[in-house]
């Protein structure tokens, strides 16, 4: 890759995975934030303040090729905003639509822009997996929005001025990830007994380290112009076999007791907690056969490498 690749969102737990991939290959990597930060050795860093359909991207995209979007306002757990959908919107739609107009403008060739598998729904059930040609059945004011910015950015696409490659990763884990699977990392390295001990689901994870292998080639591939991709480690895991992998990574014992998924959700409902417990108990399988077919891709670190990685950074963050 002759030019420059930016990353927005560069300090963001994914695209500091990205940044340092790329540099690691030799490339040219701008990385995109909010506020100035500190990013991998190598990167370069420009600032652009809040995203949103007002965000002045040029300066921040002059010389380059490629653009990887990461920059996203992403799930939260009770939102406190009066308007959660006009919040997601405001950056993730009006903020993708901004920067695709300023890419065309700068004369970047390619925006690789990730997305969520919220976008297919919420979850799958019996064997069936989410594919590319599922009818889109987004299920809350993230996904949602996501959804719109994809349509945005097939409509840019499609006046035929920059390549438009969209991604749509599952749960996205390893070293420096925060939300609900830190927690339940903590919960197992504590030792704190949890009831998911017969758990029935099936659920693709997708581990940071094969997300930027996978967008650099998205970057680069001729095959990915124009495509939806979802992706993933390929071995899909029931709840607490994750779990006593993730404390056989941590070197500690899984402290789990079974209790009927049923009465698990119908706790969850009745004390607030339903969107928890449903994540945590139902199935969600993504097909990979897409990405293998078409850019020749196969996940280069297995779900116990990635389990592994998760767990020496864990451990490591817990000395310092």
């Amino acid at each position: 890759m002759s030019h420059v690749l930016a990353v927005t969102g560069a300090n963001g737990f994914v695209g500091r995975a990205l940044c340092a991939e790329a540099v690691k290959r030799g490339m040219a990597v701008r990385g995109i934030t909010r506020l100035p930060c500190d990013l991998s050795p190598g990167v370069e860093n420009v600032a652009v303040g809040n995203v949103d359909g007002d965000t002045q991207w040029e300066r921040a995209l002059v010389g380059c090729d490629v653009v990887v979007h990461l920059a996203a306002r992403v799930h939260i757990m009770h939102d406190k905003s009066r308007d959660p959908l006009a919040e997601f919107r405001r950056v993730n739609t009006q903020g993708t639509i901004r920067l695709a107009q300023s890419a065309v403008e700068a004369g970047v060739r390619r925006l690789v822009n990730v997305s969520s598998i919220g976008v297919n729904g919420r979850s799958t059930r019996d064997d069936r997996e989410f594919t590319d040609q599922d009818v889109p059945d987004p299920h809350n004011p993230y996904s949602l929005s996501k959804w719109e910015a994809e349509l945005a950015l097939k409509l840019v696409a499609l006046a035929g001025a920059i390549e438009v490659v969209t991604v749509r990763p599952p749960l996205i884990y390893g070293p420096g990830v925060g939300g609900n699977y830190l927690r339940l990392l903590g919960a197992v390295y504590r030792g704190i007994p949890l009831p998911l001990g017969v758990t029935r689901n099936s659920r693709d994870l997708l581990f940071v380290g094969n997300l930027a292998d996978f967008l650099i080639v998205c970057a680069s591939h001729p095959a990915a112009s124009g495509n939806t991709y979802l992706v993933s480690d390929g071995t899909p895991v029931s709840t607490h076999t994750l779990l006593r992998g993730l404390a056989r990574a941590l070197g500690v014992k899984a402290r789990l007791f079974p209790v009927h998924p049923f009465l698990l959700q119908t706790l969850g409902n009745l004390t607030g907690y339903s969107a928890e417990c449903e994540r945590l108990l139902s199935s969600l399988r993504v097909d990979n056969s897409k990405v293998c077919r078409e850019l020749g891709w196969y996940p280069p670190f297995t779900l116990r490498d990635g389990l592994q990685a998760t767990a020496d950074w864990y451990r490591a963050e817990r000395q310092k």
